[in-house]
């Protein structure tokens, strides 16, 4: 993994590098093969909290998590903790889904054949200011491996083509913390 470590408002040491480094690397031991994709790091303070934030993007799946401490480096164990529950979940979740349809047990490193594509567009209109323009392409899958992508992702809403209806849903995070489902009217 590639490690791109930027701090704002704090200067990013050699030692706190190495440690940020030193940790997130632990995380390869989930994957067959170490993932070849960079790793974002932003570590930034604001008053006495230390925050930061690892995003790490691969072909088929985002992996993100964001913490704050009063410690820079309990703020970092605490964000590798968080990216390994959100992992192991992931894998928990897909091995359960392939040993159901009789796939080989080591699926993680396989995921999703098909990944997701973006295509960022500007668009301009004289009534209506579009700033970003988003084309992907839906994966069939049912509601809770929506959840799972939503909450992995840290978004608020994921859209989705459901596999058993076929119709395009969008589930979404509600202000009490439970989810909603959107549908299509029959």
């Amino acid at each position: 993994m590639i490690y791109n470590v930027r701090g704002e408002n704090i200067e990013v040491t050699d030692p706190i590098r190495e440690y940020v480094e030193k940790k997130i690397s632990k995380l390869e031991r989930y994957f067959d093969t170490p993932p070849s994709s960079d790793v974002h790091v932003n570590l930034s303070v604001y008053n006495t909290e230390q925050r930061i934030e690892v995003t790490i993007p691969m072909p088929n799946l985002l992996l993100r998590a964001e913490e704050g401490h009063t410690d820079m480096y309990a703020a970092v164990d605490l964000v590798v903790d968080k990216l390994e529950r959100q992992i192991r979940k992931y894998k928990t979740k897909i091995n359960r889904k392939f040993r159901q349809e009789g796939a080989p047990k080591h699926v993680f490193a396989e995921l999703e054949k098909e990944a997701i594509t973006e295509q960022v567009q500007e668009a301009e209109d004289d009534s209506i200011d579009i700033v970003k323009k988003k084309q992907f392409d839906l994966k069939p899958m049912d509601e809770e491996e929506a959840v799972l992508q939503m909450d992995m992702l840290g978004h608020a809403f994921y859209v989705f083509e459901n596999s058993e209806t076929g119709e395009t849903n969008v589930v979404y995070k509600r202000k009490d913390g439970k989810y909603g489902l959107i549908e299509p009217n029959a």
